[in-house]
């Protein structure tokens, strides 16, 4: 593997992943903070972090669309192109955060009651929702333009924003959850408090450098409504894969919730942990997107399909290597964790199941999210991704919960099965080599 081919995956991917891991440090701090108080809350917090999840979802599925011609238009060296891409990001992400914050602060008990019918855990989760719909909106506003930054290589800004956020949330946390005693909503004021900062960082910023992403208003607006159908064209399917599989997740989360409270709170630990070492992955494969789509929008075809084996590789060594670390991790649990030993073991068990499955999980990952979307092949994607959980993952943990009765770590088993169903979908597709796509060859500006 060349080192040219390495130096520019670190480069890009580094930044990337330690801004997921400060993304999850985030959410740790969260979940121990809260775990300290009790089930309950766990699952009040984590229940409402889920209608999080789907909105983080659909905006990543649009952010994620638009940068497929971001990172092209990078390679390609037009500015005007990416102009009109972000202007099309934003004002989609815009009235999808307006959305989930009006839900959430008028209905807050209706969203959480479609997880859950515990009453405690929704009368607990409806404060958490209602602050946290604020940072919804802000969150909309400044993801899009942080997926724009990454696309054109420019990855510092958002990693540094999240230092901000990270360090915002932690202080702000312990003073409004410990010492003002607020609970469940001080965790609220904190995470929007943290949101705030890291979108006024990446704005004032990006402005204050003149980056060549910022534009005029005017020029944001520019697009024509030819662009405006070839964006839909590639970002909807992706919309639509995301929000199917966070329909799919927040199906996953109800039959946890329905087995039992201890299933809902082993399983919402287990997440949190688990993306510890899942960030490593995420970088690489959202790196892959930006190094692939650049490569494509340059015109060379034949290094991106060296690239996408390269980078395919990369990732299933990478998890053969690093997912044993959840071992020594999954012992520091009772450390971490105030609650029933039973809800333990079964995270414990989780933990071990994620070993055996990471390489397959990590394929999938780079194949979905950086190869076949890199290279607009976004239908194929998305079918391969919502085929694998609901054609095969929610059936199986279904059985196992409803039918079987088993117990949550083998109910973790079969939600897991999904990954064999892509994994096998992801390998056709990778050596037929239909995956690549130049969306912006014949582009005009």
């Amino acid at each position: 593997m060349d080192k040219k081919f390495l130096k520019t995956l670190a480069i890009i991917a580094v930044p990337i992943t330690l801004q997921n891991l400060l993304q999850t440090l985030v959410n740790l701090v969260d979940n121990v903070m809260i775990g300290q108080l009790g089930a309950v809350q766990i699952g009040a917090v984590g229940l409402g972090n889920q209608v999080f999840f789907v909105l983080n979802l659909i905006l990543f599925g649009i952010s994620s669309g638009g940068g497929v011609f971001i990172a092209q238009f990078w390679g390609k060296k037009d500015l005007k192109g990416i102009h009109k891409t972000v202007g099309l990001m934003l004002t989609g992400a815009i009235i999808v955060g307006l959305v989930f914050a009006l839900l959430s602060l008028f209905l807050p008990g209706w969203l959480l009651s479609l997880y859950t019918n515990d009453l405690q855990v929704i009368t607990s989760g409806i404060g958490y929702l209602r602050i946290s719909s604020v940072g919804f909106l802000i969150f909309a506003i400044s993801f899009p333009l942080e997926m724009v930054l990454r696309s054109s290589e420019e990855v510092k800004i958002p990693l540094y924003a999240t230092i901000l956020s990270l360090i915002t949330n932690i202080v702000f946390d312990y003073v409004f959850i410990f010492l003002f005693r607020w609970g469940v909503k001080g965790a609220a004021f904190a995470t929007v408090l943290a949101r705030l900062v890291e979108g006024l960082y990446v704005y004032g910023i990006a402005y204050k450098r003149k980056l060549p992403q910022i534009a005029k208003l005017s020029e944001y607006l520019s697009f024509q409504r030819s662009f405006v159908a070839r964006f839909f064209k590639i970002a909807f399917p992706v919309v639509i894969n995301e929000s199917l599989w966070g329909l799919g997740i927040t199906i996953e989360n109800g039959i946890y919730a329905h087995v039992g409270t201890d299933a809902l709170a082993a399983f919402n630990i287990t997440s949190t942990v688990q993306m510890l070492v899942w960030v490593i992955f995420i970088g690489i494969g959202n790196a892959a997107s930006v190094i692939l789509g650049n490569v494509i929008g340059s015109g060379d075809n034949k290094k991106a399909h060296e690239y996408a084996f390269k980078l395919v590789r990369t990732m299933v060594l990478l998890a053969l290597a690093t997912g044993w670390l959840l071992i020594p991790i999954s012992k520091l649990l009772p450390l971490l964790y105030n609650v029933d030993p039973y809800i333990l073991d079964q995270a414990r068990l989780m933990l071990m199941v994620i070993v055996f499955v990471y390489p397959f999980r990590a394929f999938n990952m780079c194949m979905v999210v950086g190869v076949m979307r890199s290279g607009g092949d976004t239908v194929y994607g998305g079918i391969a991704d919502i085929g694998g959980l609901w054609g095969c993952g929610l059936v199986c943990g279904t059985l196992a919960a409803f039918v079987l009765h088993l117990e949550p770590w083998l109910i973790f088993a079969a939600f897991s099965m999904e990954d064999s169903l892509k994994f096998i979908m992801g390998v056709i597709r990778l050596k037929s080599g239909k995956w690549l796509h130049n969306v912006v060859d014949n582009e005009a500006s």
